[in-house]
Parts: C-alpha cells; sequence; structure tokens
C-alpha cells in the first residue's frame, strides 16, 4: 500500500510539472532537468553550431524540438538577418541557437557564456531599436547565460576564429595598404535604415556622437537627430552650434540621403584621423537631422514605385512630382511655420524697431499645427543655433531670407533682410564649393533670377510660413534653404555623383559657423549675463547671449561699431576690424557694470498685447499631446504595432508582446 502511494505521488508530480510547462509564460525558467534528454541537432537555421546535439526541453521551457520551431522565439531566430538588414549577422541567430537549442554533451546540458551575450547585446542593441523592437527575453543575458566561472562556453568561439583567419589573410594578402576610406552605402535607405545607420553611428562613435530625438510625426515616426562635438550632449562655452535639416518635403530626398552620408563620413574621418574633420568636431556641435518629414517620405517612395508601373517615364516623374510633399495631415511644413515676416514688415515704419527674437503670436496656436512642425520650433528655441541650412530639391540654388515679399500683394520682389550682406556671404559659401551650383546657367526651375548660385527667398517665389525666416526673427539663427538639384527624386545610381558634388560644400557651410566675432558678456564679478542684447550698428537685428552669457554673431568683413547692453546695466560700446580673409571668429567681450534700470521702450518694444511675449510656447497647450510620452491611447496603440507586429502576431499562438518595446 505504501509503494503504491509514493508511486501515486511520483506521477502526480509529473504530471504538475508537466503542466507548469505547458502553462508557463514566455519568461519563466521551467528547470526540469530530470525529463531532459540529447537529441540530434535538426534546427536547420542552428545546423551551423560547433555541436552536433541540443538538449530538450530547452532552457526557455519548448518540450521538443517540434515545439522549438513553432515558437515565436525561433521564428525570429529564423528572419532577424533580414529585420535587421544583415547587421549582426549571424551573431545575434547563433547566440539564440545556444539558448532555443541549448548544446548537450554527455546527457548534461552546456550553458552559454553571459560575456558573449553582453558583448553582442552592446553592439547590437541599437539594431533593435532601429525597428521599435524590444531585446528579446530569451537572450537576456543574466537569466539564461552563466558566468565563465560556472563552467560556460562560448557559442560564437568558431565565429571569431573564422573571422582572425579571414583578417590574417587579409593582413598577408592587402599589408601595404592603407586604412580603407569610408565605407558608404550609396543608395536610398527607408526611415528604419536611416535611423539604424544612426544609432549604430552613435555606438562606433560614442566619445563624439549622441542621438537624439525632437518628437515624432503624424504616423509616429521618431524624428531622430545625431549631434557630433567632443562633448556631446553638452553646450561648450563659446562653441556655435550649427544644424543641418533634411526632407522637410518628403519627396525632395537627396538631401536626406546626402546627411546619411555626412553622418557616417563624420564618424569615419574622425576615427581615421582627419584632421579637418576632428578640427571641426572638436570646435563646434553639429546637429543632424536627416528626416523632418519621415511620412511623406514613405508616402513618396510609394508614390514613385506605383508610377513605375506605367510605361511612359515622363508621365511617372510628372504625376509623382508632388506625392509626398506634405506630411500625413497634408501639412507643407515649410508653410506652417509662424508668419514673423509680415510682422517685421508691419513694424518698418516704428522708431527703434527690430527685426530679432519676435515672438509667436498667440492666434498662431489656433490654427493647425503640424506635430513635426511643433518639434522643430520646440528644438529651435532649446538650443542657441548659430548657422543652419535646410535642404530641398527641384532647383539648383541656394536662397536666403527673407522668403516673404514685402509687395503688398505679395508678389515676387527682392525683400532683403537686415542682414543681406551675411546671408549672402553665407548663400556663396555653399553655392562657391559646389562644382556646378554657381554657373548661372545651371538653373532648372524658377531660379533664373539667381546670380551666381544663390538668390534671395522672395525674389525668387515668395510665401509666408517659412522656417528659415522663423529661424531669423525668431532666435539667433541664421538658415539658409539649399536646393539640391533639378530632380526631386534621382535614381539610385546619381547618389554617389551627388555625394560627392556636395560633400566639399557640406563641410565648409559648417565651418562657416567661426566667422564673424564671438565672445562673453559678463558682469563686474565675472558672471555671464543671460539674455544680454549685441547690436552692430546699421543692422536691425540683435542677437542675445546664451546660458552663461556667451553669444556669436556672424559678420561680413569689414569694420562694424558693436553694443552690448543688458536690463540693469550701463552700455558697452566697442569698435571691431574683420578682415577679408579672417578663418576664425574674433573674440570680443564685454564687461556691463551695474546701473539703475531706466524706462527704456526697446526692452519693451515687443511686449504687446496681441503678441504675448517671447517666453510664451503653445500657451493655451493646443498641442501638449505631441510631447507628453505614452500618454493616450494613440500612442499606446502605435507602440503596439510597429512594422513587423502582424508577421510574428498571425503566427498562431499567443501574441508575443515581449517583442514591443515599453509594453
Amino acid at each position: 500500500m505504501g509503494y503504491k502511494s509514493r508511486d501515486g505521488g511520483n506521477i502526480v508530480l509529473i504530471l504538475l510539472h508537466l503542466l507548469a510547462v505547458v502553462l508557463c509564460a514566455p519568461r519563466c525558467d521551467p528547470g526540469h532537468e530530470f525529463l531532459a534528454k540529447c537529441t540530434d541537432m535538426f534546427l536547420s537555421y542552428c545546423d551551423d553550431m560547433a555541436y552536433t546535439q541540443a538538449l530538450f526541453p530547452n532552457i526557455v521551457g519548448h518540450r521538443t524540438r517540434e515545439e522549438a520551431e513553432l515558437g515565436t522565439e525561433y521564428l525570429l531566430v529564423s528572419v532577424v538577418e533580414s529585420l535587421l538588414n544583415g547587421e549582426c549577422t549571424p551573431d545575434i541567430r547563433m547566440l539564440g541557437c545556444s539558448v532555443l537549442a541549448p548544446r548537450c554533451e554527455k546527457g548534461q546540458v552546456m550553458k552559454p557564456c553571459r560575456s558573449s551575450c553582453e558583448a553582442v547585446r552592446k553592439s547590437c542593441t541599437h539594431a533593435f531599436d532601429a525597428i521599435e523592437m524590444a531585446w528579446p527575453y530569451f537572450l537576456d543575458c543574466d537569466r539564461f547565460f552563466v558566468s565563465d566561472q560556472e563552467g560556460c562556453y562560448d557559442p560564437l568561439e568558431d565565429l571569431r576564429a573564422e573571422e582572425l583567419e579571414e583578417v590574417d589573410s587579409l593582413d598577408f594578402l592587402y599589408a601595404p595598404m592603407e586604412l580603407p576610406s569610408t565605407m558608404i552605402q550609396f543608395a536610398y535607405h527607408s526611415n528604419a535604415e536611416m535611423i539604424n545607420i544612426m544609432k549604430k553611428t552613435e555606438t562606433r562613435c560614442s566619445d563624439i556622437a549622441k542621438t537624439y530625438s525632437i518628437g515624432r510625426s503624424v504616423d509616429g515616426k521618431e524624428l531622430l537627430v545625431i549631434e557630433f562635438s567632443n562633448n556631446p550632449g553638452e553646450h561648450e562655452l563659446l562653441e556655435p552650434e550649427v544644424k543641418y535639416i533634411g526632407n522637410m518635403h518628403g519627396n525632395e530626398v537627396l538631401g536626406r540621403q546626402l546627411l546619411i552620408y555626412l553622418v557616417q563620413y563624420l564618424c569615419s574621418e574622425y576615427l581615421m584621423g582627419n584632421e579637418r574633420i576632428q578640427t571641426l568636431i572638436n570646435t563646434t556641435r553639429i546637429h543632424i537631422l536627416p528626416s523632418m518629414n519621415p511620412d511623406g517620405y514613405d508616402l513618396a517612395v510609394s508614390g514613385l514605385q506605383d508610377s513605375n508601373t506605367d510605361d511612359e517615364e515622363q508621365v511617372q516623374r510628372y504625376d509623382s512630382w508632388n506625392i509626398g510633399r506634405t506630411n500625413s495631415e497634408n501639412i507643407d511644413l515649410n508653410r506652417n511655420f509662424p508668419d514673423l515676416t509680415s510682422i517685421a514688415y508691419s513694424r518698418r515704419r516704428h522708431k527703434g524697431h527690430r527685426t530679432d527674437h519676435i515672438p509667436i503670436p498667440d492666434y498662431y496656436w489656433f490654427g493647425k499645427v503640424a506635430p513635426e512642425t511643433y518639434a522643430v520650433m520646440k528644438w529651435i528655441r532649446s538650443i542657441p543655433f548659430v548657422l543652419s541650412a535646410n535642404f530641398h530639391g527641384g532647383d539648383l540654388v541656394v536662397s536666403y531670407p527673407y522668403d516673404l515679399s514685402k509687395h503688398p500683394l505679395e508678389r515676387n520682389m527682392f525683400s532683403p533682410a537686415p542682414d543681406e550682406q551675411v546671408f549672402k556671404l553665407l548663400a556663396r559659401t555653399y553655392a562657391n564649393a559646389h562644382p556646378t551650383m554657381s554657373n548661372d546657367t545651371e538653373w532648372c526651375g524658377a531660379s533664373r533670377n539667381s546670380k551666381g548660385g544663390i538668390v534671395n527667398g522672395a525674389q525668387w517665389y515668395s510665401f509666408a510660413g517659412g522656417m528659415q525666416d522663423f529661424n531669423y526673427l525668431h532666435t539667433n539663427c541664421f538658415e539658409v534653404t539649399v536646393e539640391l538639384g533639378c530632380d526631386k527624386f534621382p535614381a539610385e545610381e546619381e547618389l554617389y555623383n551627388s555625394w560627392q558634388e556636395n560633400k566639399e560644400a557640406l563641410l565648409t557651410f559648417i565651418e562657416a559657423a567661426h566667422r564673424g566675432i564671438k565672445g562673453l558678456v559678463q558682469d563686474e564679478n565675472g558672471n555671464g549675463i543671460k539674455g544680454a542684447r549685441v547690436s552692430v550698428r546699421g543692422i536691425r537685428h540683435d542677437i542675445t547671449t546664451a546660458e552663461n552669457g556667451d553669444y556669436w554673431r556672424l559678420l561680413a568683413p569689414g569694420i562694424h561699431i558693436l553694443t552690448a547692453t543688458a536690463p540693469g546695466y550701463t552700455r558697452a560700446m566697442k569698435k571691431v576690424h574683420l578682415p577679408a580673409r579672417m578663418t576664425k571668429a574674433g573674440r570680443v567681450d564685454f564687461v556691463l557694470q551695474k546701473a539703475v534700470l531706466e524706462p527704456n521702450t526697446e526692452y519693451g518694444d515687443y511686449d504687446l498685447p496681441s503678441m504675448g511675449t517671447y517666453e510664451r510656447f503653445d500657451p493655451y497647450n493646443h498641442f501638449e499631446r505631441y510631447t507628453v510620452a505614452d500618454a493616450g491611447q494613440n500612442r499606446e496603440e502605435r507602440s503596439e504595432t510597429p512594422w513587423w507586429w502582424n508577421y510574428f502576431a498571425s503566427s498562431g499562438g499567443a501574441a508575443p508582446t515581449w517583442l514591443l518595446k515599453n509594453y
């Protein structure tokens, strides 16, 4: 009787254990060694592992090889190369196989090394981030891998040996050769591929590169920026900040591609010791937003593919000319910024009027503001940018402010900004560094009024709500618009030549941030004065000091009278001479003495009730939803449905929510 009871107890234990295995969630560790046994390795995507027998049930609870093959984990292992665009191959697959088909020696499981897992995770996390996929739970380095002291093995050992053999053979064959030049794939990149490249660059050049998000598009795509600096993530005293923005119109794609190439080029050349690139990054903080309109880009790509089914090429290009220009809400982003130019024109006859730091009028917020526009405005306001370029397509010219004509009927008309000479200098900097842009016979659109490859925006094509006018009239930043060519969506085989034509201009323009003057505005105790104004006699456009009192003022060569002012301080004035061939910004510091603040209309000029004040941004919180993370049903739905989700969710069984980030 006792024997039967013991036997019945064992049966009950076994049944309970089997039930636990069946009901076990993907992240539990069943631990059922007494049921385990070695079987021949028949998993096709794991047949190149260094062993021939695997143990089942495996580490994550699959009881048999057949069950493992039907799991989402194995499905991911089988398609990960395609998902990650060939990156981290075959490392991720082999690491997954070491868990899903664990090595079996003499009836015992051999667990993979934690150090191998951690090395792969460090180098490959960005690839999963790029496609908005969580790091797979079964590759949890702490749970399913063990330390060297616990008797582990390296599942990538043979792979490392093969790589070393290849390197040795290459060293033997090509030892006399120098380091290879930058490896850039001159092809179009999807949004996921673009983000992947930026994240990979951040990892590769972690000492000088950092990515950050400024917001999301209508369809939830991340507006990702990468910055280059010798101290990424920090504003450094007296170091100018420069930004490049591409793909504002989704169907104008060359700028987007050039900026993706520039990101890779800056990283590689810095690592290879290129002195010019190292100097540029060590003295400048460079921000690159390759795509301001990723939704429009997707539409443009799909529109171009649809048009390619037509037999007549000319009809194709005409029909697809504007597909994807706007964002997903059909908003033209380069008409969506506050129209501050009209306000500047209305104040021209006011005594002492200025054209800088004009606040955003309250009525603007009652209109339709795109999330992409909102994100860029907040970005522009948060960093003391000095210089910027915005890349478009459809012509070959550099245009500069103003974009809105001063003509009463807004007809095309030469409408210069107070800094006309500076803008012409900046525009020529890019055009002259381009092999054909400055040739007056190269225009291909409406830029017939251009001269030497540059044109005043309003003289070329007048419109309100543009980004370059907003930069100039609302902040310290001087922005120009670069039209890169006649074809908005050039053939892929033309991308290499386009890069060669624009590479020098891209670098030279960034270097232009070091023209003019820079310095500190301080009080008598050496403390920086934030928000002090630096004025130039004869130019009705002031710039203001940053957080610690530093400033940058782009100027053309010549003699200039400068004045520094701040509420509660006396004025200080200096005369400077900037030689024509000066390559670095001149240092001009000011020390302001405390004084009794007297009524001065200069400081209250913009505080009109109808205008609001400069610090008022989205005062009624109409668009707060653009910046609140993980709030609202729309965001939850968006995070659960990345482009690859349906492939895994439709494979049968429970939905693999462990693939979703922030679930």
